[in-house]
């Protein structure tokens, strides 16, 4: 999930950019993370406490899979730091817990719990959030 007040993954990756001096992402930085902003996360859950049948799964995914590249490059740009790539071998020691997160290829959808609960992510997309800079203007405390 991401938006204003977000203090998980991409903080701490933005943590570690600032830590580091680089913004990286692991090999070809093709694998890709579904995202979803939290508003709209929120309002699945209610739907989903509301006429979800007891014992359903769904999924909250606004973005079926942004590739890491993309997200580096833009905490890259908006921190001012290169954007490099570290090598599988290198990222246990670059991103230390999150580098197994940060590598998994996890593409998803929601076209089901779409189809389900009528649900629809309308609020913006991880790249669009991060770009608007909200991320950036205070220092996280996540970093490494």
């Amino acid at each position: 999930m991401h938006g204003e007040g977000d203090h998980g993954f991409v903080p701490f990756l933005i943590g570690v950019a600032r830590s580091k001096g680089v913004s990286g992402y692991i090999g070809d930085g093709a694998n890709r993370w579904p995202a979803v902003h939290r508003l709209d996360a929120a309002h699945l859950y209610r739907l989903a406490l509301e006429h979800g049948p007891a014992g359903s799964v769904f999924h909250a995914i606004g973005d079926e899979g942004v590739p890491t590249r993309e997200i580096a490059e833009v905490i890259g740009r908006q921190l001012d730091v290169p954007v490099v790539s570290i090598t599988p071998e290198d990222a246990p020691a670059h991103f230390d817990w999150m580098a197994a997160f940060w590598a998994l290829d996890a593409p998803a959808s929601s076209a089901l719990t779409q189809a389900r609960l009528g649900w629809r992510p309308t609020h913006v997309g991880l790249i669009e959030d991060l770009e608007q800079g909200h991320y950036f203007r205070a220092v996280q405390a996540l970093a490494v």
